[in-house]
């Protein structure tokens, strides 16, 4: 069983006590979820994160997360999709959930014919050396929550006050900067189709 859920908009702290809450709570027969939001402008810092990676953060708040990574950045205009998954149940390694939703990502890209592809040494998507999507994850008693975020069509400035994902002079892009002018809904359906066919559910209520 999995449930889809769309947030909108929403600040990350409070979204990240609603995660947490869930997992801690949930039990053997509780259904696996995928969130789909937008954050208010935040740095996040995960678990790895150095301060000397934040270079000028300006009137944007730094947060720091419990998931795993470095800094990154989450604003209006990309797409975050949380995967609350009961690996356990589902028999998925930690591997497997992060390679299942880069190639979904790269999936969803090619739906739209741009090429991504992945780099086992810097989890994520990259178009070129580009990188389009980030991923974090953190698993809490055999299970995941957080999850990815893929640049749609955002204001990229606040990548360079910062080393993205903690590698210096690493560009990033966006759909719309490669082209893609699509609305957030259908880009977060084709997104929930690639997950749901990678991590091989049967039915989407």
């Amino acid at each position: 069983m999995l449930n889809i859920k769309y947030l909108g908009v929403t600040r990350y702290s409070e979204t990240l006590a609603l995660m947490r809450d869930y997992t801690d709570s949930r039990d053997e027969f509780s259904p696996d979820e995928l969130w789909l939001l937008e954050h208010q402008p935040v740095f996040t810092q995960g678990q790895a994160g150095k301060d000397e990676h934040i270079l000028c953060a300006g009137d944007i708040p730094v947060i720091q997360s419990d998931r795993g990574g470095q800094i990154t950045y989450h604003g209006p205009g990309q797409l975050v999709c949380y995967v609350l998954i009961d690996m356990k149940r589902a028999h998925f390694g930690v591997r497997d959930l992060v390679d299942g939703i880069e190639q979904a990502v790269i999936g969803l890209l090619g739906t739209y014919g741009i090429k991504g592809h992945s780099k086992k040494e810097a989890p994520g998507v990259y178009v070129q050396e580009s990188k389009i999507a980030a991923l974090g994850l953190r698993v809490r008693k055999g299970r995941s929550y957080h999850g990815l975020s893929l640049n749609v069509s955002m204001d990229l400035e606040p990548f360079t006050r910062i080393n993205p994902c903690g590698y210096e002079g690493l560009q990033v892009t966006d759909m719309n900067t490669l082209g893609i002018n699509e609305e957030m809904s259908s880009v977060s359906s084709r997104l929930v189709e690639q997950l749901v066919r990678q991590f091989g559910y049967d039915s989407v209520p």
